[in-house]
This record gives structure tokens, C-alpha cells and sequence, in this order.
């Protein structure tokens, strides 16, 4: 029936549609079920309108004691019988949401913040409590938090800085600050902010909309004011009274413009430098000021006057801005003391804005005088360098030149000269001290020594301190003083049996011939019927006369065999006169070749041309020339490899024969059957140093011979096995020895001078038993005289020697 109704009673709601609900406290939501009601006579029955309602209001920042009553809810299917229970579900409920089940009621437990959370979604349903069967559907609402002006406006930063140009116009734009509001802004005017300036005025203005800060005032210049600090207020409540507020600063600072040309705060500068000074060095400084910073106020300066500029120079300092003067040219003091000139002085950068406005031009100039200084100075040469000619061969002590220095102080003192010796080491030269006058010591060879590059010295008399140098190069020209000789040395040869006129060549063929001549077949040798040349000959003389060498060929005296014929350019032709050159006949001819130049005087020299004859293939390749010749000649490069093969073999065989002689040569061992007496025997080749010396041997072995080891190292030289075999003597059961042992041991532990650590005390100790008793004289009391050896005779065959020895001394000496 409810089903039935639904669209009757929708329409109702609309025709009567529940009112806005109120603001909290005090919502109060009725949840309408069925009631009958009578239309035209019949019963209707209306159905349950559900939930009529979305959202409840609450103001947030509650500052009762009390929990804050939200609103209520209400069904129509509540008789107020008490068996109608509501459940509430969703954001905070049971922390900041709470209901009364019986009555609907809903309060928040807390304060809450719109800023935290504006909306909050919680759900409602009706059971009955006895069935807890569901009387009203789950349904959804919302609790929104109404916003209240509790939030004051934040800038983003607490300080804020920006800077502007100098001179800027008015409403130029600095920076734009802004604030923020944590209230709502759709809801009332508790965000709605207006910016206004409460410091720095009158030089800047805000922007009240957006917080543009602008410049307030004109031609605001950096030089008179560079920073401000400007405080800009945020209010909320569109500014009205009661609106909350915030403040925030900005640093602003004008930013430097090229408006301040450079200035000399002193137009007249007074420098001074010794005209010793030298060229590049800085003589002084000057400084102009210019309000601006940075690359606004950099500055160059510039010399104007004729006069300064050919002698100083000025740059600048870019650290300092200052004007470094500079020497350009070499000061003197005795031409000019004293220089006066303009310096002026710009900025680098130039802003075209300010280069027209009414203040003076942008640069400035200044007096700039420099003072020279006298120094005593060195004297000066009238040239630098000296050359000087001279002939060789000139006699020692003829005259070379002249040098010539002068003091330019006004002193004027005089100068004395000398040659550096270490410019003149073999000494050739020589100088007058007084006027200057180079001779020679020795005659000069131009051969030798085209050149001759000395150091002249010419010192104050009065200040020996002030030397100059300069450097005199002397020329030797030349003489004819040489004859003329060959250029080389020459190896002529001439073929036997060569017919008259044949002449050896060594053609080369250009390469386009051979492509043109492919067909035939070339030799690299070629017999023409030319003139009879066999050789071509030039000279060479060390002297060099003005127009060139001309030298002249000639045989000393007529020769039938050969001639020489001139050409006139240096050279001549040696050409044969005959043929059937032999070897047995003659294999070597000199030919005496008169050589003469055309300088003067004529020198000329005969210098001699070997010509041997040679045995020549048909081609006129030389096969042999001599004897030696034949023999090197017949050898192939087979027979020279056998050669080879046959030295190297015997060398070969006497290093193998040479090294088995060494291997024989080495030492035999002593003991060369195992039978002999003697294997237990050590024989070093020296002499010992008798009883006394416990170094060699072991004193020990002679006193006990049965405990002796088999082999024994000497202790005072290397052996020649490191670890020699030795045989293990027996091992007998000497009661007496061990006693002995035990009684040293025993005093030792006992002797409170021992040392506390373990130590090796050595006893020699003869033993009881022996036959021979003891061999040693020592701790023998009786003399050799007192012994007797009778007891010798005894001991068999192998003592009869030693025996006979020391028996027949007895004789003798009773005898």
C-alpha cells in the first residue's frame, strides 16, 4: 500500500516542498511514514515520504562548554513508544558525532575547523529495537562547517627582496607580494583581502587588488639613497573595521645606472721618475672617482697631448680604476727635464639615456707633470754594433778601427776601453784604453775565420761601476793566398784495349724512353764513339775573389798516353790518346794536372790523377783492376759464405777444446780408493797453529779419539761441501763420561753467577780406558826429558814409526 501512494505523496512534497533547513543549532528532520487520509469519499492511504532532507549546517570554532547541538532527526514511524531506534554511521561518528538513539538527537563532541574539514558524510537509518528490523532505509547526509572569520592573512615569505634601476619613472613595477586567507572565500568577505602600504612611502605605492608594488617618486638616484624597506598590510573583511590582518617587508635597493660621469677630484698631478728608467716601467698613478659600482664605473684613460704620447703611455688599473703612466720611450735627462701633459678620462660603458641630460659631459681631464731625475749613467758608443773590415794575412799591429764612447752626464768624465777576453780568446786583437784604436796582435786568416765577433768595454775613470759593451764584428776580406786543387778525389780508370776514342759511360734512361724503346734491350753501360774522355775533373779554392772563380787545366808537361782539355767552366776532359791499354804493360799512370786561378796574385797548384788500367767486359763494366783486384774479383759469395762457415767452425772447436782442458784441470779428490787408511782423514793443505790453536781444529778429538765424528768442518774456513756425509759414531755406555757431565751440570745450576737464560758450557774431558792414556802435554807435570816410550814398542806395527822416533831421541840423549 505504501508502494501504492509513493507518487500521490510526492506530489504533495512538491506542491508543499519542506522549507531550507535552519542553520544549527536547532535542524530538526522529520521522517514522515503512512497516515490515512480522505479524498472524494474514499480512504487513501499515504505512503512514507523517506528521507526528506541532505545536508545540516554547523558553525565551526564553537566556543561553548556544552557538546554543540547539530540537529535532529525524526521519523514518523516513531509513536514515541520507545521502540524506535536510530543509527548513525560515517566521518567522526562516535569521536566528534554523537546520537541519542531514542530521540534523534545529533551533537559534535568537539570544536571543529573548517580549515581542517569543511564537509563531513554520515549515514542514518531507523530499526526496531525489538526485531531490529529496519524501519527506514540507510540514507546519506552531509554536515557542512560553516566558516567564521578566525584566520588572518599570510605572506608567503617574511622578507622579501627586489631591486629597481635608479631613476626609473614613476609606476615602475618593483615586485608583486601576495597574501593568503585560510577562510572560505565563496562564504561571506572573510577572504577577500586589500593590500596597503604602511612604510616606505612616499617613495613607493601598493597595489591594493594584487599587491603591485610601483615607485612613487621620480629620478629617485642610488648615489643619494640605495635601499629602502617598505612594509606592505594584507587585511582580510575587505578592509573593513574588525577584519584581521598580516604585514610582510620588502628590501628593495636601486640598482646602479651609468648616471654619474667620472670625475678627478684633483685636476693637477705632479709625478717623478730617473731617467734611468726603463721603457715599460710605471712611474706613477692617478685616480678619478665615479659614484657608480661595478661595470658602470669603469673607466679608461687617455693621453691627449702631442707631447705626452710619443714619451708615456697610461692604462688602467681594472682591479683599482686608477691610471698607470708608463714609460714609452727612453727617458734623458740631459735632453729634457721636464714633461707636461693632459690626461682624460671616460667611462668604458656609456648609457645613451644620460649622455645628453643637462649635467656636464660624461668625462673630465687632468694636468699631469713628470719630473726627470739625473743618474749617473753608463757611456754610450756613438754606433751599436761596429762592423770593421780588414784584409787577412795583415801584419800584427796594423790598425783595425776605431770605437768611440762618451759619458753624456753633465760631468762629462772621461772613459777608458778594453776588449772582453772571453770575446778574444786566441787573443788576435788589441785595443788603445785611451782613444780607442783596435790593431791586431796576430796576422788573420780569413780561411780560418771569415769573422771575428769581439765585445769592446769602455768604463768611467772616475766610476768604474758604470761600464757599457758593444759588439764589434770584424770582416777578414780576402786575399788570394790559395791555390786552387781538385774537388774531390778522383778513381780513373781506362779499359784494356779499348780503342781510341771509346769512351765509358753510365747512361741513365728517362723512363718516357723506356716506354717508347720497350722492344729493345738497354745495358747501363754504353760504348760511343765520342772524344776519348776517361774522366771529368773540377777544382775548389778557399778564397773568394769579387767576381767568381775562373780556373785554368793544364798538364804540366806533354803526355802520350792522355791529354786534358779545358772547358772553360771549371771543369776539363781527360781523354785518351791511344788505345791497347795492358795491364802487363802498365796498370797505373799518374797524370800531373796544373791547376790556376785568374785572382791576383796568381796561384796555382799541380795536383796528380791516378788512372789504372782496368780488364773490362764486352759492355765496358770494369771486371778487374789490379791484383787484389782479381783476387777480390774471383771470390763469388759462395766461396766468401764457406769461408765464413770454416772460421766459425774452428772457432768452434777451440772453445769446446779449451773447455774440456779446464774440466781436466779441475782439482782430483784426495782419497781415490774407499779401501784406503786415510778415508777418515781431512786434509786442508795449511799448518796449524799447534795446541794452542782451537780455531782449525777441535781440541777435543785429539784428547778422546772414540768420540771423534767421522768428519769433522773446519770452523776457520768455508769447507767445500756445505753438508758433508759423515758416518755416526758408535755409541758406548762411558759411566765416567756421563758422570762428568752430570757434575758440571750440577755446578753450573748451582753457581748464583750463571746466567739466568739457557747457556753452552764446553769441557773437555779425556775419558778413563785409553790405551796410549793421554798424547797431550797438557796438565803434564813432567818434562819431555822425565817421559819414557818403551810402551810404544808395544802397540804394534802401525806405531814402529813413532816408536823408532821417540826411542832413539832417548838414546841419543842418554848417550
Amino acid at each position: 500500500m505504501i508502494t501504492n501512494h509513493f507518487q500521490i505523496i510526492f506530489m504533495v512534497s512538491i506542491l508543499r516542498p519542506i522549507t531550507a533547513l535552519p542553520m544549527a543549532p536547532g535542524n530538526t528532520v522529520n521522517l514522515l511514514g503512512t497516515s490515512p487520509e480522505k479524498d472524494d469519499g474514499k480512504i487513501l492511504q499515504r505512503a512514507k515520504r523517506g528521507w526528506m532532507w541532505n545536508q545540516f549546517f554547523l558553525l565551526e570554532e564553537y566556543t561553548g562548554n556544552d557538546n554543540q547541538y547539530v540537529g535532529k532527526l525524526h521519523s514518523n514511524m516513531d509513536r514515541g513508544e520507545g521502540n524506535v531506534k536510530y543509527i548513525l554511521t560515517g566521518d567522526g561518528v562516535g569521536s566528534l558525532f554523537l546520537i541519542d538513539e531514542n530521540s534523534g538527537d545529533i551533537h559534535a563532541t568537539k570544536r571543529l575547523d573548517r580549515e581542517e574539514r569543511a564537509i563531513y558524510t554520515l549515514h542514518a537509518k531507523v530499526v526496531d529495537k525489538r526485531t531490529n528490523k529496519t524501519l527506514e532505509a540507510d540514507t546519506e547526509f552531509n554536515i557542512k562547517i560553516h566558516d567564521i572569520n578566525d584566520n588572518e592573512p599570510k605572506f608567503s615569505k617574511d622578507i622579501y627582496f627586489a631591486s629597481v634601476p635608479e631613476m626609473s619613472d614613476v609606476g615602475t613595477s618593483v615586485i608583486q607580494v601576495t597574501a593568503t586567507d585560510a577562510d572560505d572565500q565563496t562564504y561571506g568577505n572573510s577572504a577577500k583581502l586589500v593590500y596597503s602600504i604602511l612604510q616606505g612611502q612616499p617613495y613607493f605605492s601598493v597595489d591594493s587588488d594584487n599587491g603591485t608594488i610601483r615607485t612613487a617618486l621620480p629620478n629617485m638616484d642610488r648615489e643619494t639613497k640605495e635601499n629602502y624597506q617598505v612594509v606592505i598590510q594584507a587585511k582580510d573583511m575587505a578592509g573593513q573595521m574588525g577584519g584581521l590582518s598580516g604585514t610582510t617587508t620588502v628590501s628593495i635597493t636601486l640598482s646602479d645606472e651609468n648616471d654619474s660621469p667620472p670625475r678627478f677630484a684633483n685636476h693637477t698631478f705632479r709625478l717623478s721618475t730617473l731617467e734611468s728608467a726603463e721603457v715599460g716601467a710605471a712611474i706613477g698613478r692617478i685616480k678619478a672617482n665615479d659614484a657608480d659600482v661595478g661595470r658602470n664605473a669603469e673607466m679608461q684613460y687617455s693621453i691627449v697631448d702631442r707631447d705626452g704620447q710619443d714619451i708615456f703611455t697610461i692604462i688602467t688599473d681594472q682591479n683599482t680604476q686608477e691610471g698607470i703612466i708608463r714609460v714609452k720611450k727612453q727617458l734623458d735627462y740631459e735632453r729634457k727635464k721636464t714633461f707636461s701633459f693632459k690626461v682624460e678620462v671616460t667611462n668604458t660603458y656609456l648609457d645613451p639615456r644620460f649622455m645628453y641630460s643637462p649635467n656636464p659631459p660624461f668625462k673630465d681631464d687632468a694636468m699631469v707633470r713628470v719630473t726627470i731625475e739625473d743618474v749617473d749613467e753608463p757611456p754610450v758608443f756613438s754606433r751599436n754594433p761596429y762592423i770593421i773590415e780588414v784584409h787577412e794575412d795583415t801584419a800584427a799591429g796594423s790598425f783595425v778601427g776605431v770605437v768611440s764612447a762618451k759619458d753624456l752626464d753633465a760631468d762629462n768624465n772621461p772613459v777608458k776601453y778594453s776588449i772582453d777576453r772571453h770575446t778574444d780568446l786566441e787573443r788576435l786583437f788589441n785595443i788603445d784604453s785611451v782613444n780607442g784604436t783596435i790593431t791586431t796582435l796576430k796576422a788573420l786568416d780569413r780561411e780560418m775565420s771569415k769573422w771575428h765577433n769581439i765585445s769592446v768595454v769602455a768604463t768611467e775613470i772616475s766610476n768604474p761601476r758604470q761600464t757599457t759593451r758593444v759588439p764589434v764584428f770584424i770582416r777578414v776580406l780576402d786575399v788570394n793566398d790559395n791555390a786552387p786543387e781538385f774537388a774531390m778525389y778522383y778513381e780513373t780508370f781506362v779499359c784494356e784495349n779499348v780503342k781510341s776514342g771509346q769512351v765509358q759511360y753510365d747512361i741513365i734512361i728517362p723512363q718516357m724512353v723506356k716506354k717508347s724503346l720497350k722492344k729493345h734491350v738497354f745495358s747501363h753501360t754504353f760504348l760511343f764513339h765520342y772524344p776519348q774522355l776517361i774522366q771529368t775533373i773540377s777544382a775548389v779554392d778557399t778564397d773568394e775573389p769579387l767576381v767568381g772563380h775562373k780556373f785554368v787545366f793544364s798538364m804540366s808537361f806533354s803526355n802520350p798516353n792522355f791529354t786534358i782539355i779545358d772547358n772553360e767552366d771549371n771543369t776539363a776532359r781527360i781523354i785518351t790518346r791511344r788505345g791497347g791499354f795492358s795491364q802487363r804493360e802498365m796498370n797505373t799512370y799518374l797524370l800531373p794536372v796544373v791547376i790556376s786561378d785568374n785572382d791576383y796574385p796568381i796561384q796555382s797548384s799541380t795536383s796528380t790523377l791516378t788512372v789504372n788500367v782496368c780488364a773490362c767486359d764486352s759492355r765496358g763494366n770494369v771486371q778487374s783492376c789490379n791484383t787484389e783486384a782479381l783476387l777480390s774479383a774471383g771470390l763469388s759469395t759462395g766461396a766468401l759464405v764457406a769461408i765464413l762457415l770454416c772460421v766459425i767452425i774452428l772457432l768452434m772447436i777451440v772453445v769446446l777444446f779449451a773447455a774440456l782442458r779446464r774440466q781436466q784441470r779441475k782439482k782430483e779428490p784426495l782419497i781415490i780408493s774407499k779401501e784406503d787408511v786415510r778415508d777418515n782423514v781431512v786434509s786442508y793443505n795449511d799448518e796449524g797453529g799447534g795446541e794452542e790453536d782451537t780455531q782449525a781444529f777441535d781440541i777435543g778429538t785429539l784428547r778422546n779419539p772414540e768420540v771423534m765424528d767421522a768428519k769433522k768442518l773446519r770452523r776457520d774456513i768455508i769447507p767445500e761441501m756445505l753438508f758433508p756425509f759423515g758416518r755416526t759414531s758408535p755409541i758406548k755406555d762411558n759411566a765416567d763420561v756421563r758422570h762428568f757431565i752430570h757434575g758440571r751440570l750440577h755446578e753450573n745450576d748451582s753457581d748464583p753467577t750463571a746466567p739466568p737464560y739457557d747457556s753452552l758450557a764446553t769441557y773437555a774431558y779425556e775419558g778413563s780406558g785409553s790405551l796410549a792414556e793421554s798424547l797431550s802435554s797438557l796438565e803434564s807435570g813432567a818434562t819431555e826429558g822425565d817421559q819414557e816410550y818403551d810402551y810404544l814398542s808395544n802397540w804394534g806395527p802401525a806405531f814402529k814409526k813413532l816408536a823408532d822416533m821417540y826411542i832413539g831421541k832417548d838414546t841419543e840423549r842418554e848417550t
